[in-house]
């Protein structure tokens, strides 16, 4: 099956999405029988990807759509249930890919959330209004606020490890401990206790900001919505752009978008990514950037990225390698940056920022293999340089015959943090932080030679050996373990301080991928293999490791 990542509001089965004034409401209202395989059912509003890809979509439209929105509420339409979390039987069914790839995909998303409310001047309130387990705790978690009904049962709880052998998959227990900062000794009971906590104790313990009974729980919400909406900074007055979809055209091997291509490779295991710089002049004035929509130019090359990392991430799993390619005009792309940069308090504009880390974010964080190739046509410049930077490995062609150049930005500088809280020049060059401000400070482009003195590639192959030594270094790298690779890269990607989102992805995902595999959850007599069927108890391999 080919998971598509387009969709729009008319089209969600599982959300129920309106505005009111300056407040969005999104209502979690899961269609049973429309889940993305039709193997299981999605009771008690539980989810899978199908029903997270439209929660992504919502937030990427109050974004971009609504910014006269300052608040959003995270509810459900169902009476007394706000959400079971990821859909146990979807889960035990899914391939060990799709399980990891899964958690990946629903943490990017709580992820957004925290960096809308962070940067975008969005507060996020989740009104529990029901049983709350697993991954719907986790999603309330990712908001500002939660508001749980007290109503005697209605109880939040992360119940993975008691009654799956698993762990809660989309940073529960780090957000736990990290963000709400909630005793290490109750965390611990929490989460191994699988009916959960209710009421007073929830609160008392951090575990959620307020509690009001039935009968004053919505009015409760929707004040607190408002109060929250009007610090917000975004324009109440203002219209939104039109989201329209990407529709690329696909003919067997080639996905190609309007400013990306994406060549597949398969018996060979690689792709090759090239995206373009911008063919017509920027615009200049706020009017016509907000006029361009969803066409403008920044915006639209990563949305199409964006895709086609989706794309690749879940739907071509052995492609292994993914070799990116840039072309056309580094002048053009500079522009782009000038324009970002000069712009980059309106919220539009902030939010095209927003939305490029967010991308490249998803492109260090797939697993994998990065490579850049700097040739003859290529524009590695500014913004696109990120893509350089974000390679585990980047080849500059030196031909003094077909010339070819890199160059920087201010937008290197910091406006695309990875998920260290750095950026990439200064993740790069850690142990050399001078290094940094050199390149900054560099006018004008740098020649290979130059560009390798400054650290700035990793090889510069000349025209006789750039041939055999690029194909050399994929033909090698596609041949070793995945698997080694996959940890290898997440190792050295993310070098300096730990945050929250390196230590979800760094720990939480390497220590689910283990336990996916782990016959304790998913063996013959494994937890989650076993759940569900009655008079069935797991058996457990009691060593520890």
């Amino acid at each position: 099956m080919t998971i598509s990542f387009d969709t729009e509001p008319d089209r969600y089965k599982h959300w129920k999405f309106s505005v009111d004034g300056r407040v969005a409401y999104l209502h979690l209202d899961v269609a049973e029988e429309d889940g993305l395989d039709g193997d299981y059912r999605l009771k008690l509003n539980s989810y899978d990807l199908g029903v997270d890809i439209e929660l992504a979509d919502a937030l990427q439209r109050i974004r971009f759509e609504h910014p006269e929105v300052g608040a959003v509420v995270l509810g459900s339409a169902k009476d007394r249930v706000f959400c079971s979390g990821a859909n146990i039987y979807m889960l035990g069914a899914s391939t060990h890919a799709f399980k990891v790839n899964f958690c990946k995909f629903t943490n990017e998303t709580r992820l957004s959330i925290e960096d809308a409310s962070e940067h975008s001047g969005l507060k996020f309130i989740c009104a529990v209004n029901g049983p709350c387990a697993g991954g719907g705790y986790e999603l309330a978690l990712a908001a500002d606020e939660i508001i749980l009904v007290d109503d005697g049962s209605s109880a939040v709880s992360l119940p993975e490890v008691p009654l799956l052998g698993v762990l809660p998959g989309t940073g529960g227990l780090t957000r736990l401990v990290d963000k709400r900062k909630v005793r290490r000794d109750r965390a611990d009971f929490f989460s191994t206790v699988a009916e959960g906590v209710r009421g007073k104790r929830a609160l008392e313990w951090g575990l959620v900001d307020a509690v009001y009974p039935r009968s004053k729980f919505d009015q409760a919400v929707q004040a607190r919505a408002a109060e929250l909406a009007e610090q917000s900074d975004r324009p109440a007055a203002e219209s939104g752009i039109k989201l329209t979809p990407l529709a690329p055209k696909i003919d067997g091997e080639l996905r190609e978008y309007n400013n990306v291509r994406v060549e597949l490779d398969r018996g060979g295991r690689v792709a090759h990514i090239t995206l373009s710089a911008p063919g017509a002049a920027m615009p200049r004035s706020i009017a016509e950037i907000v006029a361009a929509g969803d066409q403008f130019w920044p915006l639209a090359v990563f949305r199409e990225l964006d895709d086609a990392l989706l794309d690749l991430r879940f739907n071509e799993a052995e492609i292994g390698t993914l070799v990116l390619h840039t072309k056309g005009d580094a002048k053009a792309v500079l522009a782009a940056d000038a324009v970002l940069a000069e712009h980059r308090q309106h919220w539009f504009v902030r939010e095209v920022l927003l939305f490029i880390k967010r991308t490249l974010k998803r492109l260090d964080l797939t697993a994998r293999s990065l490579v850049a190739l700097i040739e003859p046509g290529s524009c590695f410049a500014g913004t696109f340089f990120e893509l350089a930077l974000a390679a585990d490995r980047t080849f500059m062609l030196d031909d003094p015959d077909n010339p070819v150049a890199i160059e920087l930005s201010m937008q290197n500088a910091g406006s695309y943090p990875m998920s260290n809280g750095l950026s990439r020049l200064k993740t790069r060059f850690l142990g050399e932080p001078e290094l940094v401000e050199q390149a900054l400070a560099t006018q004008g482009p740098l020649d290979p030679q130059a560009a390798m003195d400054a650290g700035l590639v990793t090889f510069i192959p000349d025209e006789l050996d750039w041939e055999d030594e690029v194909r050399l270094a994929i033909e090698e790298r596609v041949a070793l373990s995945p698997d080694a690779l996959t940890g290898m890269e997440a190792s050295l990607r993310f070098a300096g301080p730990e945050t929250l989102e390196t230590k979800i992805f760094g720990r939480l995902s390497a220590w689910q991928n283990w336990i996916f595999q782990r016959p304790n959850a998913v063996g013959e007599k494994g937890a989650l293999t076993l759940y569900g069927q009655a008079g069935m108890r797991p058996e457990f391999d009691w060593r520890r490791t």
